[in-house]
């Protein structure tokens, strides 16, 4: 039988045996073998020869069993890095978690490799990956997404969404259908309530977006879309993605992506309920989660980095918000229709 010794052990368990089975006093077994009474005295109160564990007998931890149990589906259900699963704990689940015993709840349960849990396929180290263009401040990517129809609705809602590409900053609403007007609705909002002026917008091609399609096929767009005419007024450049290829609109998509798995792992009693639960996770990613393209700062420090050295592209002062405002929307980025 293979025994583990500590590394700085200084008895064997043949002496340990010896030591158990002696009848001599302490301080001369201490004398003959070398070692201190104290050593001694414990290996002849035992009567097992091989060492303990040396896990303490209470961990020092933050997080009760069932916080922990929370925890561990986060990361196994939602593959959520380490910064973004602490900042989803101490909004969600307990909010004096430190980083430490995060760390050792991971450990515990074996899932502190976050690359072990994600399956990986033979040809994706050879796959290049590719990166979005650096653009300034105010370029948005904008989609739609269905949601699920609750029990209390009669018909399923649309989250409308706009990411900024140079700082990640979301602002989201949920809309009861996916008309030019509701589309043309959600830009004239989201242009009210971002802190920075938007200088390009990106869509797919959507009815609700363009009118690059008709009953003849492709065509170019003709200006008079209602969402056009909106970014007419306002200056702002619309871009439209090539047919058939969402990739080009992927950074909403990731955003949707992040949504869906929200919506997936969360148990929903009334529309309200999916509605709160939206907008804290939206509140939570622009206040809280770190964003590794933008250097592990999350979206509100990226603003106030731009406002910084860019001020004359902001129209609102950015600071950091601790609670739902409704008169603070831009803020959250969040808006229900």
């Amino acid at each position: 039988m293979e025994i583990r010794l500590h590394k700085n052990a200084r008895t064997t368990p043949a002496i340990r045996r010896d030591l158990q089975a002696s009848t001599l006093p302490n301080k001369v077994l201490a004398a003959q073998y070398n070692l201190s009474v104290q050593t001694v005295r414990k290996w002849r109160r035992r009567t097992v020869v091989e060492d303990a564990s040396h896990r303490p007998h209470r961990l020092s931890t933050t997080l009760s069993p069932e916080q922990e149990v929370l925890v561990v589906a986060l990361r196994e259900t939602l593959l959520l890095p380490f910064d973004d699963l602490l900042a989803v704990t101490r909004e969600f689940i307990h909010p004096e978690a430190s980083r430490s015993a995060l760390d050792r709840c991971l450990r515990r349960h074996g899932i502190s490799n976050l690359k072990s849990l994600i399956p990986q396929e033979a040809d994706t180290a050879k796959r290049p990956v590719k990166t979005f263009k650096d653009y300034a401040l105010g370029f948005v990517h904008v989609d739609v997404k269905y949601l699920p129809q609750m029990l209390d609705e009669d018909r399923r809602k649309y989250l409308f969404a706009a990411i900024d590409r140079a700082t990640r900053w979301v602002y989201v609403e949920i809309l009861d259908d996916k008309s030019a007007a509701s589309a043309s609705g959600f830009l004239e909002r989201l242009i009210a309530k971002a802190p920075f002026t938007l200088t390009k917008i990106l869509t797919d091609n959507g009815k609700e977006f363009t009118d690059r399609f008709c009953a003849t096929g492709e065509r170019s767009p003709t200006g008079q879309h209602r969402f056009d005419q909106v970014c007419a007024q306002h200056a702002i450049v619309h871009r439209l993605t090539k047919p058939r290829t969402p990739q080009t609109n992927g950074m909403v998509e990731r955003f949707n992506g992040r949504i869906a798995e929200v919506l997936a792992t969360t148990r929903f009693d009334s529309s309200q309920s999916l509605e709160q639960t939206i907008t804290r996770y939206v509140q939570v990613y622009n206040q809280h989660i770190p964003q590794k393209a933008l250097g592990h700062i999350a979206p509100i420090q990226a603003l106030k980095d731009w406002a910084e050295k860019r001020p004359e592209l902001f129209k609102k002062r950015v600071y950091n918000l601790r609670g739902l405002d409704t008169r603070n929307v831009y803020e959250t980025g969040s808006r229900y229709g």
